[in-house]
């Protein structure tokens, strides 16, 4: 486990767990105090009727440098990246999430993933606009079908906050110029004919942007396709605009069942008490949750940062589900950790917290060869008779495979070998 370093001041310490009521669900919680309201600092005159109206929110998003300069001092760097945002992935940041940056500090976790800089403009030979291949999966406008059971249906092109390493940012806020039009009729069409196909994620974009009348269309939509079983929702609304997730929205979501949300979030600072309540509405609806992390430097490439971002996930009973090794898209180098550094993560959550709130890492393959998962080495050695492996204490265990009656070993489908390992 790595040393705790001055890059992550940011974690929010573990205090001794308490309980108290929760007004949303009526069930006892744990571990609230970990939880903070937003300050609002930047809008200390807002009413709360206009502060929790989602769309106050998107009406008030800073998108501008006047914007961000009329709230905070920029660098150099920011203010280059800002002008330049225009031609790449448009400004974006909700007031919500604005509020959570620490103005006086140009390392702040959450500045550093909405406010651009220069850096944006440096491309690497290996990065490229479309790192995972998603235009080549295309047979129709807005669905991506690359694995032989499910695909991609891309519904808008805006989120309520741009990324500033978003995977889509050739597509997504119309800043780059990408001739994004989805055509949902024929991707139904496309989804009726092809009955292999029994799941289908709905992203872009993201999908609760939408009014509920437009995606309760949507969602009907699919649900009218006699195979498929299982509809989901790639999202960071919860983290972005927790206000939109309303009352009505649940119920409308109840409807179609079963139903299951991958939120976003990459930071412990990110959730707070407005976002706890948000994703314990959507849990309450009967959504299961899960959360996507991308690895991300200086952000959240730590043991210690991480642990309190998964442990806080589970307390809003969101299930860490994956860590994304952040993808070659141009512009991200400042942004992109070393693999190894995602391994080191997991070998220190692995064995030291419950296994509900380990992540699976996975590097999405450039180039479209989808998502691989990528563990610390725990094989050391296998053969016909037995496998030798190591456990989170690096101690060395050895299970024999298994025989037939008559004694003979039973094939393993994967070949024998071994590895070095380091003392």
């Amino acid at each position: 486990m790595s040393d705790l370093t001055a890059r992550d001041s940011y974690r929010i310490v573990s205090l001794p767990i308490n309980h108290m009521r929760n007004e949303d669900s009526g069930i006892i919680g744990r571990g609230t105090e970990r939880f903070h309201p937003n300050p609002k600092s930047d809008w200390p005159d807002t009413p709360p009727s206009d502060w929790n109206d989602w769309r106050w929110q998107l009406k008030n998003r800073i998108t501008d440098l006047d914007g961000l300069e009329k709230r905070m001092t920029l660098t150099p760097d920011e203010r280059a990246g800002v002008r330049l945002a225009s031609s790449k992935l448009s400004l974006g940041i909700t007031p919500h999430f604005f509020s959570l940056i620490d103005k006086n500090d140009p390392r702040c976790p959450i500045r550093r993933q909405v406010i651009p800089t220069l850096d944006e403009g440096r491309v690497d030979p290996s990065e490229v606009l479309d790192p995972v291949g998603e235009d080549s999966s295309s047979p129709v406008p807005g669905l991506v079908h690359r694995y032989p059971d499910r695909v991609l249906l891309l519904v808008t092109d805006r989120c309520a906050s741009y990324c500033r390493y978003c995977t889509r940012s050739r597509l997504v806020s119309g800043a780059g110029g990408y001739d994004f039009h989805p055509e949902f009729d024929k991707a139904v069409a496309y989804l009726r004919q092809h009955t292999e196909v029994r799941d289908v994620l709905l992203s872009g974009g993201d999908p609760l942007l939408l009014s509920d009348d437009k995606l309760d269309y949507l969602l009907t939509t699919l649900r009218s396709i006699p195979h498929l079983e299982f509809l989901r929702i790639g999202s960071r609304i919860p983290i972005f605009l927790p206000q939109r997730i309303t009352p009505e929205l649940c119920t409308m979501l109840r409807k179609h069942h079963p139903i299951w949300i991958s939120v976003h979030t990459n930071h412990p600072r990110e959730l707070t008490s407005e976002v706890r309540e948000a994703l314990v509405r959507l849990a309450d609806a009967g959504i299961p949750l899960g959360n996507q992390s991308v690895l991300l430097d200086g952000i959240n490439d730590s043991v210690e940062v991480m642990k309190e971002l998964v442990h806080k996930l589970l307390l809003c009973r969101v299930r860490p589900y994956y860590l994304y090794q952040c993808d070659l898209i141009q512009g991200s180098r400042h942004l992109r950790s070393p693999v190894g550094k995602g391994l080191e993560i997991i070998e220190g959550l692995r064995g030291f917290t419950s296994g509900y709130a380990v992540p699976q890492f996975v590097v999405d393959a450039p180039g479209g060869g989808g998502k691989v998962p990528i563990n610390p080495e725990y094989v050391i050695y296998k053969d016909a008779e037995r496998i030798v492996f190591r456990n989170f204490q690096g101690k060395v265990y050895e299970y024999p495979e298994p025989v037939t009656p008559d004694g003979k070993r039973i094939a393993s489908p994967f070949p024998d070998y071994e590895v070095s390992v380091k003392d």
